[in-house]
């Protein structure tokens, strides 16, 4: 499974073509056909950080909006059950840890030196 798959797994019933999910992607620093590797923390939080900017692409959209119609399912509770989900998906990013063997990029720096 590639990264692309892996996300549609994550947003599943969201029309949206390959170029536009590889943009989310690639926005998060993941390569659209790369192998997706489920042992790495760091990919999975990428994962969810692209489904998340794809949940507030949607929710920023009401011209989308105005088309949802599920059963009885009305817009106002579309947007309210979108926004729960986006709020679920910021808790689990910031609970998740990153591999620290892929990420060696730091903010420290010496102030002072001796």
């Amino acid at each position: 499974m590639n990264n692309i798959q892996r996300l549609e797994m994550e947003v599943k019933n969201v029309n949206l073509n390959q170029s536009e999910l590889s943009i989310y992607l690639q926005e998060n620093g993941l390569q659209p056909f790369q192998e997706y590797n489920p042992e790495s923390a760091t990919s999975k939080k990428k994962i969810y950080q692209s489904a998340l900017s794809i949940l507030e692409s949607l929710a920023n959209d009401p011209e989308r909006m105005k088309n949802i119609k599920h059963d009885d399912l009305d817009i106002s509770e579309f947007a309210t059950n979108i926004q729960n989900r986006i709020d679920q998906l910021e808790r689990k990013i910031r609970g998740l840890k990153i591999d620290e063997k892929i990420e060696t990029e730091t903010n420290f720096f010496n102030l002072f030196d001796r």
